[in-house]
């Protein structure tokens, strides 16, 4: 007997690391970018570039890493707090909760017969899980995981901050804001396709959609430095 199968892939599971990691390059390129690049607009010498990089760099990771933490265990605290009422109320009543479910199945498609078997199967298996699951909507997939998000966060932005930081030191100074300004675009092209990619969407379009904000940050950054006048020292 021949058995077919019909791999399927999915994208959903990468939901938690891909968007904060998404978040940290993104921010990593696009603030220390176009901080150097206000800073250069106003004057300021290559070494103060640089010593203004690599504090963006620590300062911005940290942040990251420490709002992506916050952020996220608030949610993770909302997910435990219903978790512990769900559990709560299967303890007390479980024949209203068992109601509860099957009413949902019949919601989505299920004939009653068919909802109220399909939710005394999954109760004897695990109520909660098929509560916290079906009526909730909070899975093992998609729960929130503060370390992971803070985690993912603070390496991402500190990589994409590493473009700005080797372009100020590799690059002669008479050609620095401008070698800064086209590794940033460049690095954003690249981080649009990677995270499009990893998103199973359009290459092209998160490659335009990252580049254009970057742009109109730079661009501004540019503008709001060349205010200042700045003589090195």
């Amino acid at each position: 007997m021949s058995h077919s199968h019909h791999p399927e892939q999915h994208f959903i599971q990468r939901t938690g690391w891909l968007r904060a990691a998404v978040l940290g390059a993104n921010d990593g390129i696009i603030s220390v970018t176009s901080l150097v690049m206000g800073m250069a607009a106003s004057g300021a010498s290559s070494h103060t570039l640089l010593i203004t990089c690599i504090a963006g760099l620590i300062s911005g990771a940290t942040s990251m890493a420490a709002g992506e933490y916050i952020s996220v265990k608030s949610q993770s605290d909302i997910e435990e707090a219903d978790l512990k009422v769900e559990a709560r109320e299967l303890e007390k009543n479980p024949h209203l909760e068992l109601k509860e479910l099957t009413h949902i199945y019949i919601q989505r498609g299920l004939d009653p017969e068919l909802a109220h078997q399909v939710a005394i199967q999954l109760t004897e298996k695990d109520a909660l899980e098929a509560h916290a699951r079906d009526e909730i909507g909070i899975n093992d997939i998609t729960a929130a995981k503060p370390i992971q998000a803070a985690g993912s966060s603070a390496l991402s932005f500190s990589i994409g901050a590493l473009f700005p930081t080797l372009s100020i030191l590799f690059s002669p100074e008479i050609y620095l804001e401008k070698v800064v300004l086209v590794v940033g675009i460049l690095s954003l092209v690249i981080l649009g396709a990677l995270s499009s990619y990893f998103a199973g969407t359009s290459m092209l379009k998160g490659s335009l959609r990252v580049a254009i904000w970057g742009i109109i940050a730079m661009a501004f950054s540019s503008w709001i430095g060349s205010l200042f006048h700045v003589t090195p020292i």
